[in-house]
């Protein structure tokens, strides 16, 4: 398979409406761009799998601690997944396929890995934004828990995600609902690929960053600060026509940005 067909089986599964989005083929077309050859069904049916070994050991009264208590046991201690403390910034972190394979990755990943296995066991659950770590809930409006996938499966309460929030922040932090707000499937898509841009940035791997952008702005595409930064990234690969017409949108839509002086100097520069 080519970049193209990952890139367009990618825009053909966020078109539906976000309830119908599945975001494990969703993340798998993400990987693919990366891994050419990946076989999306492959890992799917992986996932199907675990699902109908998590089922065999599920307790007849379904509670929804008790089956937590089961996922966990599972996906915690019998295949050993876990969070990668150690190189937290290496992208096969946030590649779907890699962290099925290695057993290894980020929040919001595991995450993944614990929201698909709940689906397939009826046993619905959806992502929480929380600031700077990425928790996962029973959707069952009741129930205000959290489950830590990055941490074993730790179950925890609205205290202690304030408490999370202190401790990562270092200094007190007030908990306000929108921190525990649970997240779209596009929102949940385009934060496995805002964690990528940051990696491919910091390595200054401009191509990989803009190939990351364009999904988000398909995810997106009225986000302006993504507009933005492709517009950046069009300049540093010389890609100057393209370059400018983001940067001019973005100007349109943020007349007053606190970059605006330094993004006309840059067009300027450009039609020089």
């Amino acid at each position: 398979m080519n970049f193209s067909s990952a890139r367009q089986y990618f825009y053909q599964e966020i078109q539906q409406p976000d309830e119908y989005i599945d975001l494990a083929k969703a993340a798998l077309y993400v990987a693919q761009e990366e891994y050419p050859e990946l076989d999306v069904e492959e890992y799917l049916n992986a996932l199907d799998t675990m699902a109908d070994e998590v089922g065999e050991r599920l307790p007849s009264s379904r509670y929804p601690l008790r089956v937590i208590q089961s996922i966990n046991q599972y996906l915690f201690d019998d295949l050993g997944f876990v969070g990668n403390q150690t190189d937290y910034y290496d992208p096969r972190n946030s590649f779907f396929n890699d962290v099925i394979d290695r057993r290894l990755g980020i929040p919001i990943t595991l995450s993944l890995v614990y929201l698909e296995i709940a689906r397939r066991i009826d046993f619905p659950m959806e992502g929480v934004g929380m600031p700077g770590h990425f928790l996962i809930r029973p959707a069952i409006s009741e129930m205000e828990i959290f489950v830590d996938a990055f941490n074993r499966g730790e179950v925890m309460f609205a205290a202690d995600c304030q408490d999370k929030l202190t401790q990562m922040f270092q200094q007190p932090v007030t908990l306000r609902p929108e921190f525990l707000a649970t997240v779209s499937k596009r929102q949940f898509l385009a934060r496995i690929l805002t964690n990528l841009k940051y990696i491919y940035l910091k390595k200054q791997q401009i191509e990989k960053s803009l190939a990351v952008v364009e999904r988000i702005l398909l995810l997106f595409p009225d986000a302006t600060s993504e507009l933005r930064d492709r517009g950046f990234l069009y300049y540093q690969l010389g890609y100057y026509p393209q370059a400018t017409k983001d940067l001019q949108i973005y100007l349109e839509n943020v007349p007053d940005a606190e970059d605006a002086m330094s993004i006309r100097w840059l067009l300027k520069e450009m039609r020089e």
